[in-house]
């Protein structure tokens, strides 16, 4: 089952996963545990892939009760509906590079986070929550959809390890068939300015720098690292060979979307 179906990387989930279900809003809004706990106990599930999120800074700034009862309560409506069912249900929780403090990036999954934005506390909040069903993983990443750069500029000195939406789809399939559990991040082998991954899509986009900008605190280098999977080269869809791993149970305890000018 795949929530959040209608944003980018649910999208792409959707392709990646012909045969999974994915409840409109109106079938299952994951903010009424009541809605939730009727379509989970009924449809049953195996893997629930919970993409759904508020994933803007300024948006989940400006609208707190909103942001925690996507973020946060949503995802407590998720985990009480698979204990419910007695069921070896495994939840997949896709989080955000912007949990980290962001003053260094390279962060690989034993990091500890530091969120500097509500929408990052909110979901590191998931986070915790959805370990605390029997079998989870939480999915660190940080895309964009293939569609062209929709502003006119962006960041210059602002960095991530960025991959498109249907790389990270493609990187979730690969995990789950590895049987990870924990904590996981799926990222690119590149560390790219916000504004590199711009001009992939939209040539004529403008820099922008973060001295210029006046909103909620960001996190300024987003770049993620990963001690337990492959990298993958964003626009090929190709891994890069797997760093040495870790036992899956060794890291057990350790969506996202860009905006500008407030790139999460």
């Amino acid at each position: 089952m795949i929530t959040g179906g209608s944003g980018n990387l649910g999208k792409a989930l959707k392709r990646v996963f012909p045969e999974a279900l994915s409840p409109t809003r109106r079938e299952m809004d994951i903010r009424n545990q009541t809605m939730v706990d009727h379509y989970v106990a009924t449809r049953r599930p195996s893997v629930i892939i919970h993409a759904a999120a508020l994933t803007g800074v300024r948006p989940c700034e400006e609208d707190k009760e909103n942001a925690w009862q996507t973020n946060v309560v949503g995802t407590e409506n998720l985990v009480n509906a698979i204990l419910l069912t007695c069921a070896p249900v495994k939840l997949v929780y896709v989080s955000t590079a912007c949990i980290f403090a962001g003053d260094r990036g390279n962060y690989a999954e034993h990091d500890l986070p530091y969120p500097k934005n509500y929408y990052a506390f909110t979901k590191y909040i998931g986070e915790t929550v959805a370990r605390t069903t029997p079998i989870s993983l939480v999915v660190r990443t940080n895309f964009v959809g293939r569609d062209p750069w929709p502003y006119p500029c962006a960041f210059s000195d602002r960095w991530g390890t960025y991959l498109f939406a249907d790389e990270v789809a493609l990187g979730i399939r690969e995990v789950l068939e590895a049987a990870l559990i924990g904590t996981v991040h799926i990222v690119g082998s590149e560390r790219l300015s916000v504004l590199d991954l711009a001009r992939m899509t939209k040539a004529d986009v403008e820099p922008l720098s973060m001295a210029e900008y006046v909103g909620p605190p960001l996190t300024r280098d987003m770049s993620l690292d990963t001690v337990r999977w492959k990298r993958y080269s964003i626009g090929s869809g190709r891994g890069h060979a797997p760093p040495p791993t870790v036992e899956p149970a060794s890291i057990g305890d350790g969506e996202s979307r860009l905006e500008a000018p407030t790139q999460a």
